[in-house]
């Protein structure tokens, strides 16, 4: 499916930056307001609609995301496209430059999981799973697996590809996997980092599973959180 890309254009916002030659300072120019990253991450799975991103984002404001996606657009990270007909709808997309930027989602998420206030049980959207599992796969462990996993979230589908030590994710047909996942993100999550039982979740209505059930007990091994840092040390 081809998108269209719209050429309008839109001004930099007026806002401040740090004045410091280091790109690293020039990169928190570009993404550190509140939200900016969060957008961009919702956006590494594909296009997406404004309705979407919002819904995908829980405390958001819709003027809050306007900004953030303008923002975003005038630094060149993401684009305006629009949805060839039926559809015909505008949507929002990474720029190729923009996609370059997973492996500092990878590299800040790795980091972050060992903090000892990392909590994983607030709100989690397809995307944060399913980057956590590009994130967190264990090369080592995962040799020698050869599977597609199907993702229905969200009603979205995502097909997963395990191969040589590593995977592969993108939206698209799930038919035919050797595995299928269906549920609330952080159901799937519950039981691939937080050792909850996949009987137990189905038991309850959280998720569905069919197709390799010894495959499906093969992945929390497969994607292991590191340590925890010591918590911060308590005054006397």
């Amino acid at each position: 499916m081809k998108l269209e890309k719209v050429t309008e254009g839109a001004k930099p916002p007026q806002r401040r930056w740090y004045e410091d030659a280091c790109a690293a300072a020039h990169g928190l120019d570009l993404v550190g307001e509140r939200w900016a990253l969060l957008v961009m991450r919702e956006l590494i799975f594909g296009p997406r609609r404004f309705g979407e991103l919002r819904a995908s984002l829980p405390g958001i404001s819709a003027n809050v995301l306007t900004q953030r996606l303008e923002g975003l657009e005038a630094a060149g990270i993401l684009e305006r496209r629009r949805l060839p007909p039926p559809a015909n709808a505008p949507v929002y997309a990474l720029t190729p430059w923009g996609l370059e930027s997973e492996p500092v989602f990878q590299a800040l998420g790795r980091w972050a999981a060992r903090s000892p206030f990392h909590d994983p049980a607030l709100p989690f959207s397809a995307a944060s799973l399913l980057l956590s599992l590009r994130t967190m796969l264990d090369p080592a462990r995962a040799a020698g697996i050869e599977s597609r996993i199907g993702f229905r979230l969200e009603g979205q589908d995502y097909l997963a590809r395990l191969s040589g030590g590593w995977i592969e994710i993108a939206a698209g047909p799930v038919e035919g996997a050797d595995l299928l996942l269906e549920g609330a993100p952080r159901a799937i999550a519950a039981a691939i980092y937080g050792g909850q039982p996949w009987a137990a979740l189905e038991a309850a209505g959280a998720l569905r599973l069919s197709g390799d059930r010894a495959l499906a007990g093969q992945l929390p091994s497969l994607f292991p959180l590191p340590p925890k840092a010591p918590p911060p040390a308590t005054a006397d």
